[in-house]
């Protein structure tokens, strides 16, 4: 039985985030323990938890740096300029999978990309040894919310965020190269598959952690069940 009510007034909390700014206010670092609602039948973190807790800590940094506006991620000159973050390339690379119970700790940063975009990336380590668990490095590029076409930064975006980057690579092995594109002949494929309401996000548009699901239910179980992945390039 699915019952709808009227959506309850937000609370403010003390300490809404508990991440904190580090190293100059340039590296935002935040503290998570993997749930038990995060892992798979082998109770390690899913590649989609991962991605979900970095697109957590970068909308932190943001909120934590004061460029916040009232948009998922956007600064305070791209909501007036209606634009809105959309993620044009991710790459990451796993070195361990944590466990349920277990506590992390992932640091993320920024720098530009090209002249019209920017570069994420992150860190993650096992709190307590400070073993580090995954890479990733991102490229994310401004989008107008009305006409859903992409943009050039403003000058006003760009005077906000430059003063936050910070010239460091998380995965320093070039991975610029291109996908190849899809010819029919792959070896594992799923198609008929239609975006549901859930799969949106604030910004009214397929998050990207979606896709990676998307893509794992199309690689066969014998696969899934012997295989962990690696590593990921999502364009």
């Amino acid at each position: 039985l699915l019952v709808a009510s009227p959506r309850p007034y937000s609370l403010a909390l003390e300490s809404p985030r508990q991440g904190r700014l580090v190293e100059g206010r340039l590296v935002y670092r935040q503290t998570f323990v993997i749930r038990s609602y995060e892992v798979g039948v082998d109770k390690t973190a899913s590649i989609e938890t991962l991605m979900n807790h970095f697109q957590e800590v970068a909308l932190n940094h943001v909120w934590m740096s004061g460029l916040a506006g009232d948009g998922f991620g956007a600064t305070h000159a791209m909501i007036r300029h209606r634009l809105i973050w959309v993620v044009s390339r991710v790459h990451v690379q796993v070195e361990r999978y944590a466990s349920w119970g277990d506590a992390i700790e992932i640091d993320t940063w920024v720098d530009a990309s090209g002249k019209n975009g920017m570069r994420r990336d992150w860190l993650m380590r096992d709190y307590k040894s400070g073993q580090i668990l995954a890479r990733a490095t991102s490229t994310w590029v401004v989008m107008n919310q009305t006409t859903r076409r992409l943009s050039k930064m403003p000058d006003d975006v760009r005077e906000e965020i430059t003063p936050f980057y910070l010239q460091r690579r998380a995965i320093v092995r070039n991975v610029s190269h291109k996908i190849t594109k899809v010819d029919g002949a792959t070896q594992f494929a799923r198609s008929g598959l239609t975006p549901r309401h859930g799969d949106l996000d604030m910004n009214q548009h397929v998050n990207n952690v979606k896709y990676i699901g998307w893509m794992l239910e199309s690689v066969p179980l014998s696969i899934v069940q012997d295989h962990e992945v690696s590593s990921l390039t999502l364009e």
